[in-house]
């Protein structure tokens, strides 16, 4: 009795035309994926701006100002010692810790701000000053936050 062995595979076009339809199925999720992650970035900053404005809300009731710009948005983890030194500073801070933005630098704090008492900001995904989209500085008070 003789076996005959037969290979089969695939040809070298039908290789072909899978990986075409692979690359055409990631050209259209992959900019979806993409937009959700940035979208994502936002609602994380507009979630630590909240945070940090609740406790520098409560750091004035406590002690009647906000931090200055010197004592920063590290007076909420800890008592500071430069002047305007806080006498009703709450024994365990108002933060736990100072979030980072989704870029993963500090956020940035100053007091007074420029129209507000405050002002807090991100220089967005460059860190740097100005840019457009992901680049873009967000301030607590942007009432049009990038969304897309």
């Amino acid at each position: 009795m003789q076996y005959t062995s037969r290979q089969t595979g695939f040809s070298l076009i039908e290789i072909m035309v899978v990986v075409v339809i692979i690359g055409l199925l990631a050209s259209i999720v992959a900019p979806m994926v993409l937009d959700r992650a940035d979208e994502a970035r936002i609602n994380k900053v507009q979630a630590d701006f909240k945070n940090i404005q609740t406790a520098l809300n409560l750091y004035r009731i406590d002690n009647y100002v906000y931090p200055s710009s010197e004592q920063g948005l590290e007076a909420l983890v800890t008592k500071p010692t430069i002047s305007p030194v806080p006498r009703n500073y709450r024994q365990s801070g108002y933060l736990d810790q100072l979030p980072m933005d989704p870029w993963g630098s500090p956020y940035l704090y100053i007091s007074p701000g420029e129209s507000r008492e405050y002002d807090i900001y991100t220089q967005g995904a460059d860190g740097v000053a100005g840019g457009s989209g992901q680049a873009a500085d967000i301030s607590v008070w942007d009432q049009d936050l990038p969304q897309d």
